[in-house]
């Protein structure tokens, strides 16, 4: 069993929802990442999601988007959030991460250190999924396979638009968990409508037998609560980079430990 699958388990037997925080890599300082994640860990994170910075996130709003292009100047790539992830792991071997990013700097990545290489290092370093915008699940079983052969799991998203059939493809490679996009949109946009959720994950259920987060829109304590009853898991990003990116350096940690513990008290609730 992967970190990820271990995790899932042992939550499911408490009876207890997974908080998956999103932060980007390198932001909004180059070397606070590990620091972050370890924070983020004591507050009650269960599953970290690294952003891995792109010029193009075709996903992401734009608070996320900012917070990419910032990373970006201060020269963090895909290299660099490698090691941020070898260095959290010095001290942390247990909590699942997840890297979160596009199709280009994992193409890019092998071009430059040879085939498979992002597999590989990523492997060495610590990391336990990959959630690729980009890589439709019809064109990723050789991928999946690779990953799997590592101990990796390969995480898809699934939105409001979903089919029946790109459910029951992204089941048959997927692994880990499923990450369903609540809203139609980017991250950070609209207003989230829980009802619409409830309704949602039956019938994801009906296709996808692994664990399914919930993200985009969950801002705060009471919504992270009524998705938490329904989800196995909760993810919030753009409220964690708002928060950090409007601190000096050594306040960063504690805002954004702060916020997350009320998220866990009201999860355990």
């Amino acid at each position: 069993m992967s970190r990820i699958q271990i995790t899932f388990a042992a939550l499911k037997s408490q009876q207890r929802t997974a908080l998956i925080p999103y932060v980007t890599a390198g932001f909004p300082f180059a070397d606070i990442t590990p620091e972050l994640m370890h924070g983020m860990v004591a507050a009650g994170a269960d599953v970290i999601e690294l952003g891995v910075p792109f010029s193009d996130p075709m996903a992401d709003g734009p608070v996320i988007q900012k917070a990419g292009e910032h990373a970006l100047a201060l020269g963090i790539g895909t290299r660099q959030v490698l090691e941020m992830v070898r260095r959290f792991r010095l001290d942390d071997g247990q909590t699942p991460v997840v890297l979160m990013g596009y199709a280009n700097p994992v193409e890019r990545y092998d071009l430059t250190h040879g085939k498979d290489a992002f597999i590989r290092d990523a492997a060495a370093a610590g990391v336990d999924g990959i959630l690729v915008v980009d890589y439709p699940p019809e064109e990723c079983e050789a991928f999946a396979a690779k990953l799997k052969s590592n101990g990796l799991d390969l995480i898809f998203l699934l939105a409001p638009t979903s089919t029946d059939e790109r459910m029951q493809q992204v089941a048959r490679v997927a692994s880990g968990y499923v990450y369903y996009v609540s809203l139609k949109g980017v991250t950070g946009a609209g207003n989230l409508d829980t009802g619409a959720v409830e309704r949602m994950l039956p019938r994801i259920r009906q296709h996808v037998h692994i664990p399914v987060g919930v993200g985009f829109g969950i801002r705060d304590a009471q919504t992270a609560k009524a998705i938490g009853k329904v989800a196995d898991a909760v993810v919030i990003g753009t409220k964690i980079i708002q928060l950090a990116q409007a601190q000096p350096r050594e306040k960063v940690v504690p805002a954004v430990s702060d916020f997350l513990r009320g998220i866990r008290v009201a999860l355990d609730a």
